[in-house]
């Protein structure tokens, strides 16, 4: 009988796996062992994930597999919220205690210890070098042979071990041990630059504060902030960080949340407000309740979706891959045939061509060209996570940068999503004050949002609020109540003109709603006193990010199920053009029509907007670190910001721009070196220089996006 077991996922760090390439290299790899699936390999931050059935086979022989292809591999079994307390972590290592630098400084040693023989005491060339480009071809040449076994002939190793056995074999030990060392450094800058990618968002988890104050009725005891536990309640003094995802339940602030979502300016919070590991309390003392587990509060799950997107491929990747496929054979055909056919067909010496044919090797190396792309992305999302932008993957990343259109949903996306206040009139002898305050009395006790504006502006205005008496609402109508012994009623136009407390024509009522404003009506023992208006008011940013989206050439348009007289209302202070009172079908249906245009980003609150947004080519989240943000859309805006899809545009035009830029570079190299190679000019050390230095010069290049900044912020 035959028992079937669920795959189990397996996690692993792979050290030294710092390129795409290699990257590659082990997809390619563990693909082929029976059983595995769903395999994925994040080079940016050194993880290999993949299900494994282990009745089929057996996990250590694919951790055999990989440690014989050169690389380290350590199981990962705990959350990324402990993985810096990990003392097998080596990212924290210098450079000369990794296995690459201090394999880097052996080989160098020799080649300077040959150098001193051959100049200093007469020792031939073949054999002072011999040592050093001897044991570099035995380190590369083991790798290149299990990547052979296991599935991949066509790796760097195999390019540098071929060109190096070459250059011993006609006695060009010097460039051999050359080739070996510069081979060695390259691949050593590599992995630095890669760990600066990695810092990048590993210095996310360092905001989190290491302890946290637990109280314990009017006491208080340290413990580790890893450890806390959902419930507990926890002291946050001014100028502390906040050690995790929790809820005010007592005291009052400014929290600094520039740190997890970019906002320049701190914001107030009060009890019920919710607070975000590793934001800054600046001002009064909060007691907080914690409300998520270390490995799920906000910044834990911004770092796995960003580690989750960086193992996502772009497009451009995927075709990269693909090419790189074709090219490395095909590169090592034409070596071969530089190597052969002069001679034979035109009687050249053979040396000199398998001299060129070697170097040709080593110029075909496409660890440059692999890396343009992947480089770029990954410092791209780094940046953007810690601007406050969340994107999930390249390809989305490179879809924001494509739209021709930004669609915006209208509620709690260019507006803030809840009523304000905007207009008070007075009608009679009572004052504008008088008004809100009786409007704000019999309102006290009700939870409707026009109620809720109400107050809020009554607080504001410093005005004493005192509920009214017998309080009661009619349904759709109204809301009653006794204030100083009077009836208040606080009524729809309609209703109060029934009552007749208003007149059929009230112009100032009708320019009032023509603005998209709620209007409501203020009477006193049955005559009308007062009008206050609501309207849910625009983002402070929102005009002005709209501006700047058409600066950058993308059209806005804003698709809204509210009416049209309110969308037009909110559309022409924006300026942007508006389609009201869509249903969720016709919604999508507008967005098809778009995308027919070009691409299309749609920007919505990610809970009502959810069709439109994965209709869209891409769909951005507007929300300050929620759950829905962080896991529906593929991408979120963690500052409640409008701008910051315009931030997100000027990002993925500059990774796009950094892509183009780095291929340029790789492949431009290549073909100089190709034409040098082939006439003689440049020889084995020299073309591997070049391949060292374009994957320099691609990483360096890809690091700039590193210091990408938001508008107007000040991270």
């Amino acid at each position: 009988m035959t028992i079937n077991v669920d795959p189990r996922t397996l996690k692993y760090r792979v050290d030294g796996m710092d390129c795409a390439s290699c990257a590659s290299k082990i997809e390619a790899v563990v693909s082929r062992f029976a059983g595995a699936e769903d395999i994925s390999v994040n080079f940016a931050n050194q993880v290999l994930s993949f299900k494994l059935d282990e009745a089929r086979t057996n996990p250590t022989s694919i951790e055999k597999t990989i440690k014989n292809l050169g690389y380290g591999v350590v199981p990962l079994d705990r959350t990324h919220s402990n993985r810096a307390e990990d003392e097998d972590d080596g990212e924290d290592r210098a450079w000369w205690q990794t296995r690459k630098g201090r394999l880097t400084l052996l080989v160098a040693g020799l080649a300077v210890v040959g150098a001193a023989l051959h100049f200093g005491a007469g020792v031939s060339e073949r054999w002072a070098y011999m040592p050093a480009a001897g044991f570099g071809l035995v380190f590369f040449g083991r790798r290149a042979w299990a990547g052979a076994l296991a599935g991949t002939p066509f790796s760097i190793e195999t390019l540098v071990s071929v060109a190096t056995a070459g250059a011993l074999a006609i006695g060009a030990s010097s460039e051999a041990a050359l080739v070996i060392v510069l081979f060695l450094v390259g691949e050593l800058l590599e992995g630095l630059a890669a760990g600066r990618a990695r810092a990048g968002i590993r210095s996310l988890a360092d905001l989190v504060p290491r302890t946290a104050l637990v109280l314990d009725g009017d006491a208080t005891r340290e413990v580790p902030a890893g450890k806390l536990a959902v419930d507990e309640v926890v002291l946050v003094r001014p100028g502390d960080r906040v050690p995790a995802d929790g809820e005010i339940v007592e005291g009052a602030s400014d929290v600094d949340e520039a740190p997890v979502t970019g906002e320049s300016v701190p914001v107030s919070k009060s009890v019920g407000a919710r607070v975000f590991a590793g934001s800054v309390n600046t001002t009064g003392s909060l007691k907080l309740r914690v409300t998520k587990a270390a490995a799920d509060n906000t910044i834990a799950r911004i770092i796995r979706l960003v580690e989750e997107a960086q193992a996502a491929k772009s497009p451009t990747a995927r075709f990269i891959d693909g090419f790189s496929k074709i090219y490395t054979p095909f590169a090592i055909l034409f070596a071969a045939l530089v190597m052969v056919l002069p001679p034979l067909l035109l009687g050249s010496d053979w040396p000199t061509w398998i001299y060129r044919g070697l170097a040709l090797l080593l110029v075909a190396c496409p660890c440059a060209l692999v890396l343009s792309t992947p480089a770029a992305i990954a410092s791209a999302l780094a940046a953007g996570a810690r601007a406050g932008l969340l994107i999930k993957g390249g390809a989305a990343l490179e879809a924001i940068g494509h739209a021709k259109t930004v669609a915006f949903d209208k509620t709690g996306t260019l507006t803030i999503g809840r009523p304000k206040v905007t207009d008070v009139h007075a009608l009679g002898d009572v004052s504008e004050a008088r008004v809100l305050e009786l409007a704000a009395a019999v309102e006290a006790r009700s939870a409707h949002p026009i109620a809720a504006a109400i107050l809020e502006r009554a607080l504001a205005d410093r005005l004493s609020v005192k509920p009214a008496l017998a309080a009661r609402a009619i349904a759709g109508k109204a809301v009653e109540g006794r204030v100083g012994g009077k009836v208040v009623l606080v009524a729809s136009p309609r209703h109060a003109r029934e009552l007749g407390a208003l007149p059929a024509e009230s112009p100032l009522v009708e320019t009032l709603e023509r603005e998209g404003k709620t209007v409501v009506v203020v009477t006193l023992d049955g005559a009308a006193v007062g009008l206050i208006a609501v309207r849910d008011e625009p983002r402070a940013d929102a005009a002005a990010a709209v501006r700047r989206l058409s600066e950058l050439g993308v059209s806005s348009v804003m698709l809204t199920g509210d009416n049209s007289r309110t969308g037009e209302a909110i559309g022409g202070a924006l300026g942007l053009s508006v389609k009201a009172e869509l249903l969720p079908d016709q919604k999508l249906a507008e967005i098809a029509n778009l995308k027919a245009l070009g691409g299309v980003a749609m920007v919505g609150d990610g809970i009502n907007d959810a069709p439109a947004l994965a209709a869209a080519n891409v769909g951005i989240a507007m929300g300050g670190g929620t759950d829905v943000a962080l896991e529906t859309a593929d991408a979120a805006l963690l500052r409640e910001r409008v701008g910051g899809v315009v931030d997100m545009v000027r990002l993925s035009r500059a990774t796009l721009g950094n892509i183009k830029q780095n291929v340029a570079i790789a492949l431009g190299l290549k073909a100089v070196f190709l034409v040098t190679t082939i006439t003689g000019t440049t020889g084995l050390w020299l073309a591997i220089l070049a391949d060292t230095g374009a994957t320099v010069l691609v990483t360096l290049n890809a690091l700039r996006l590193l210091r990408f900044r938001p508008e107007g912020g000040r991270r």
